[in-house]
């Protein structure tokens, strides 16, 4: 038996994010992104095989929404750090 299937996206959904996607909406480098996400200051990667890592595409673009309340002298909302 197959559930139906919807097209559209669920509040819950979690949408995996790829390296160059990551660096397009960061404006970092490759390097950067790790260095930071070691340090905790990015959203780390999610293992999600032997040889494939993603990021969570709300995480990143919740950091990159504080860097901007930041820029504009807004307090940082609060996010989950994972």
């Amino acid at each position: 038996m197959n559930a139906a299937r919807t097209d559209t996206p669920t509040e819950n959904a979690i949408e995996y994010i790829k390296l160059p996607e990551v660096r397009r909406i960061s404006g970092l480098s490759t390097p950067t992104i790790y260095r930071l996400a070691v340090s905790g200051k990015f959203p780390k990667q999610v293992k999600l095989g032997e040889k494939a890592v993603a990021w969570i595409r709300s995480e990143v673009d919740g950091w990159a929404a504080s860097k901007a309340a930041t820029r504009n002298g807004q307090a940082p909302a609060a996010t989950e750090s994972k």
